[in-house]
């Protein structure tokens, strides 16, 4: 039986420097809320208890990879046009598993074909990546309502499936422009206005607020029943995760 709409809270998740920033809202409709949780373990915890989780994460860790990294990465990538490079390419389980970034491309490099080393970006989050592997592993219930989210492809589906023109950041500056286009999706979109106008949480930057009800926008299509994998037979890694993202 699924629940009654106003009884359900869903969540956009996005990590952050402080932690995880999470966006919570209803099914449809104002009410809404925004935390800062250090850990993921620690947003379980939370007394919203959500329904969905959409969280810009990977989600499902190969064992070796092909060029341009998972599934995932290399079906959403050709809908992006100029935004294509904020999705990273994630290598290996044992890549991410790895503590410094030396042996982390020298496992990359080993598990991948053709052999690739790991972006540092990407390794910058793989501490938050593995946070979210481990609980999803042993959890496979939590793994039921959790989904991998990115917010440039949650932005291409709220822009009537069309690559945004403007980009969140410009030489690792936020770019306002880009940030007021996303904000006008977003109330498009129907998601609280109180949290698309407040001020991101202490730990969090403005585009993280943004990107975290990117993700919400998508977990009320997931709860909905309206948001689809891409690619769309997702593939599994070793224990059992599905490699999708969601939009």
């Amino acid at each position: 039986m699924v629940e009654a709409s106003e009884d359900v809270w869903l969540a956009g998740m996005d990590g952050c420097p402080g932690g995880w920033i999470a966006a919570f809202v209803r099914p449809s409709g104002e009410d809404g809320a925004l935390a800062m949780f250090a850990r993921f373990a620690d947003f379980l915890s939370a007394a919203q208890r959500p329904a969905v989780i959409a969280i810009d994460m990977p989600i499902g860790l190969p064992e070796r990879v092909g060029h341009g990294g998972r599934a995932p990465e290399n079906a959403v990538r050709p809908l992006l046009g100029a935004r294509q490079s904020s999705v990273f390419s994630v290598p290996s389980r044992a890549a991410i598993y790895e503590r410094n970034y030396a042996d982390t491309c020298r496992v990359a490099l080993a598990t991948s074909e053709p052999p690739r080393r790991v972006s540092k970006q990407l390794f910058n989050i793989a501490r938050k990546i593995r946070e979210v592997d481990e609980i999803l592993r042993a959890d496979a219930a939590l793994a039921a309502r959790v989904y991998e989210v990115h917010p440039e492809l949650a932005f291409w589906r709220l822009n009537h499936e069309r690559m945004l023109d403007e980009p969140k950041k410009v030489k690792s500056r936020v770019y306002e422009p880009g940030l007021t286009l996303r904000r006008t999706l977003l109330q498009n979109a129907g998601l609280p206005g109180a949290l698309i106008a407040a001020a991101p949480p202490k730990g969090a930057a403005a585009d993280d607020l943004i990107d975290a009800l990117a993700c919400a926008a998508i977990a009320r299509r997931l709860y909905a029943g309206s948001a689809r994998p891409f690619p769309i037979h997702p593939p599994r890694d070793a224990f059992g995760l599905p490699m999708a993202i969601w939009a």
